[in-house]
């Protein structure tokens, strides 16, 4: 089997949409434009130097939406959606996904962002299938902020990959896999992988893709 992998943010997309989530619960007025932004530009710095806390990182990102409730939430991200991500969407991303479909490729996004961020984001890049920061529901089936199982971000990407390919009876010798991503963080996926694209790479992934002859793929400008 042919399984193309793609990271999302500043990967396919040319922002991040976690970070971009909450730059606009700041303007709908759902978190404070100060104290909120601080927080967040922090993870955002700590997520680019690789010293990320994830469960710091996943409670604090999905408090307000939390407490919103499923419905305005809901609300809000179609908003999000027609705002900021589908205007973000380059056609050159697109049509990558498409030629990996077109070739029969099994096509997933791998992301370190959650799931009620990214799945409609998938969708509007056609791909069905989503491996994300999967998050903890209560009795009622609305998010508690926690994360549910093991979150896929840095070696966490390998075991969401390795616990799909179980899934499906799969080894990884059973499977060629090409992956594309822009950041350091997903070094032990892209290592795993038998083509890593080094995509509009950070400065220490393009140095790392240079020295290991990785190719390297500028989707954007």
């Amino acid at each position: 089997m042919k399984l193309t992998l793609f990271d999302l943010d500043n990967t396919l997309l040319p922002i991040d949409s976690d970070y971009a989530w909450g730059e606009f619960s700041q303007h709908i007025a759902w978190t404070d434009p100060v104290s909120f932004k601080a927080r967040n530009d922090q993870f955002y710095a700590d997520y680019q130097s690789g010293v990320l806390d994830i469960h710091e990182y996943v409670r604090f990102a999905t408090d307000a939406v939390r407490l919103k409730g499923a419905e305005q939430a809901e609300i809000a991200h179609r908003q999000f959606m027609r705002e900021i991500i589908l205007p973000a969407v380059k056609p050159s991303a697109i049509e990558l996904v498409k030629q990996h479909q077109a070739a029969g490729d099994h096509v997933m996004i791998v992301t370190a962002t959650n799931e009620f961020v990214t799945r409609p984001i998938a969708t509007a890049f056609g791909v069905s299938e989503l491996i994300a920061v999967e998050l903890a529901r209560d009795a009622q089936g609305w998010i508690t902020g926690e994360i549910s199982g093991t979150p896929s971000f840095k070696e966490g990407k390998v075991t969401r990959v390795a616990q799909w390919l179980a899934a499906r009876n799969l080894k990884w010798s059973d499977v060629h896999i090409t992956f594309y991503s822009d950041s350091i963080n997903d070094l032990p996926l892209l290592e795993m992988a038998q083509t890593p694209v080094a995509t509009n790479p950070d400065a220490r992934l393009r140095q790392l893709a240079t020295d290991r002859g990785w190719r390297t793929l500028q989707l954007f400008s």
